[in-house]
């Protein structure tokens, strides 16, 4: 599979981390995705029914990881995840999480998963 779908640098509020501040603050993560989805029927047809609803599978995530508390971002990741691959047209995804600003010095920290249907 070529095909490649994602959603880049999706920014949600959340409570994220294990420090005490941090279960009573929420923070911006930036969530990417690549899901390995077959676009052929899509681009044969020009038909928006053929294709991945990517705006549905971001409000579905900014809405689930809005509303969560995870003390770790591979539990988010891994999370994300299994939310994805419930659509079996996506056979892999890629799941990409940052924590900007949580180690001084760094644009960002975080963690990449890749996880199969």
């Amino acid at each position: 599979m070529q095909d490649k779908v994602f959603i880049e640098d999706l920014e949600v509020e959340t409570i994220i981390g294990i420090f005490g501040w941090e279960r009573k603050v929420k923070q911006i993560v930036k969530i990417s995705l690549e899901m390995d989805f077959n676009i052929s029927d899509a681009a044969k047809t020009d038909n928006i029914d053929q294709a991945l609803d990517y705006k549905s599978i971001g409000k579905d995530i900014s809405s689930f990881v809005g509303k969560s508390s995870f003390q770790l971002v591979e539990t988010m990741a891994d999370k994300i995840a299994k939310r994805v691959l419930k659509n079996k047209s996506i056979e892999k995804v890629e799941v990409k999480v940052e924590k900007p600003g949580a180690l001084r010095g760094s644009k960002s920290v975080g963690i990449k998963i890749v996880r199969k249907n």
